[in-house]
C-alpha cells in the first residue's frame, strides 16, 4: 500500500466541487505538499478557503503541456489527481468546447507521464461516458454509449488512456464516480447541478421544475465517499491500469429526488413540468463490486443524511 502523506500532490479543478472536498482531505491527512491547478471556470476560491495558506494555488489550464510542465517541475510532483473538467451542460452551448477539454486533458497528463515528469496519475471519469444502462447495476465492462459532447469526452479520454497503458505499464487509475452531490457543488447559472439549481429555486420560492417524466434514475454519491474512494484507488496499487466505478448502488428516480428536497423546504406547491432534456440519459447505477474488491471501498453517508446535509450547506446560500 502506498503512502500520500509523502507525496508531493497536485490536483487538476482543485477549486471546483469534489476538486476542493480532495484538496481539504490531503490537507487534513498531512500530506507533504498540495498544489491546486484551476482555471476557475466553475471553480471558486471560497471553496478553497479551508485549505488557505497550506496549498499552491495556480490560476492556469490544466490542459496547457507548457504550463503544467513548469508546474510540475517547479512544484516537484509526484502525484496527479485530475479532476478538471467542464460541466455536463456546457454541451448544449458549446458542445465541441465539452467535448475536447476532456480529450485535451488527458493528452497532457498521459504525455508528462510518458515523460517521467511525475510518478502516478489517478485519472477521475464519470458514469455519463456509459450512457444510458443497457442492464443495471452497470459494472466497468458496460457499453461505452455517451449520449451527449461532454460524456463522449470522458468516453475518449478513457479511451485513451486504457490504450496507452495496454502498451506499457504506466501507473495510472480510471475511477468513474457516478452522480456526485454535497455542499459547493455549483448552484448559479445554466451549468448548475439538479440539487443545488432545485435548493436555489424553492430559497428564492420559485417552483421546482422537472425535465420530462420525471422516472429517469441516477445513483447519488455523497463527495465524501468519493473523496475516500480517490484516495484509496492512490493507495491501492491493485487498481492500477483498471477502471473502478464509485457508486452506491440505490437507483433513485428524479421524481422522488425532487420530492425529497421539496420536503425539506416545506414546500407544496406545483412542480414546473418541462421537456426532457436532449440526450438525457434515462437510468444510471453502479454495481460496486470492483470498488469493494481492490479499494475496500462501500459508500457510508446514505442518501437521506447527505441530502440534509448538502440542502443545510445551501441554506441562504446565492439567494436572489
Amino acid at each position: 500500500m502506498k503512502n500520500i502523506r509523502n507525496k508531493r500532490v497536485l490536483v487538476t479543478g482543485g477549486a471546483g466541487f469534489i476538486g476542493s472536498h480532495l484538496v481539504d482531505s490531503l490537507v487534513s491527512e498531512g500530506v507533504r505538499h498540495v498544489v491546486v491547478v484551476d482555471n476557475f471556470f466553475l471553480g471558486k476560491e471560497e471553496n478553497l478557503a479551508l485549505a488557505k495558506g497550506r496549498i499552491k494555488l495556480y490560476r492556469d489550464d490544466a490542459s496547457d503541456w507548457g504550463t503544467m510542465s513548469a508546474i510540475i517541475k517547479t512544484e516537484k510532483i509526484d502525484v496527479i489527481f485530475n479532476l478538471a473538467t467542464i460541466a455536463l451542460n456546457y454541451s448544449f452551448f458549446n458542445p465541441y468546447t465539452a467535448y475536447m477539454v476532456n480529450v485535451n486533458l488527458a493528452d497532457t497528463m498521459l504525455r508528462l507521464l510518458k515523460e517521467n515528469m511525475y510518478e502516478t496519475l489517478i485519472h477521475v471519469s464519470s458514469s455519463e461516458a456509459y450512457g444510458t444502462a443497457l442492464y443495471s447495476p452497470m459494472d466497468e465492462g458496460h457499453p461505452l454509449n455517451p449520449t451527449t459532447p461532454y460524456a463522449a469526452g470522458k468516453a475518449a479520454a478513457d479511451l485513451m488512456i486504457q490504450s496507452f497503458y495496454n502498451m506499457e505499464p504506466l501507473d495510472i487509475s480510471i475511477i468513474r464516480p457516478f452522480n456526485n452531490y454535497g455542499p459547493r457543488q455549483n448552484i448559479s447559472g445554466n451549468l448548475a447541478a439538479i440539487i443545488p439549481a432545485t435548493a436555489r429555486r424553492l430559497q428564492n420560492r420559485e417552483m421546482p421544475i422537472i425535465e420530462g417524466d420525471g422516472l429517469q434514475t441516477r445513483d447519488f454519491i455523497y463527495v465524501s465517499d468519493t473523496v475516500r474512494g480517490l484516495l484509496l484507488a492512490y493507495e491501492k496499487e491493485q487498481s492500477r491500469r483498471k477502471v473502478i466505478n464509485l457508486g452506491t448502488g440505490i437507483e433513485l428516480p428524479i421524481n422522488d429526488l425532487i420530492g425529497g428536497i421539496c420536503k425539506h423546504y416545506g414546500y407544496r406547491g406545483k412542480i414546473d413540468k418541462q421537456p426532457a432534456r436532449p440526450a438525457d440519459v434515462k437510468r444510471l447505477c453502479a454495481a460496486s463490486e470492483l470498488a469493494k474488491e481492490i479499494l475496500g471501498f462501500t459508500s457510508e453517508v446514505s442518501f437521506e443524511e447527505g441530502l440534509k446535509s448538502t440542502l443545510n450547506w445551501y441554506e441562504g446560500r446565492y439567494s436572489e
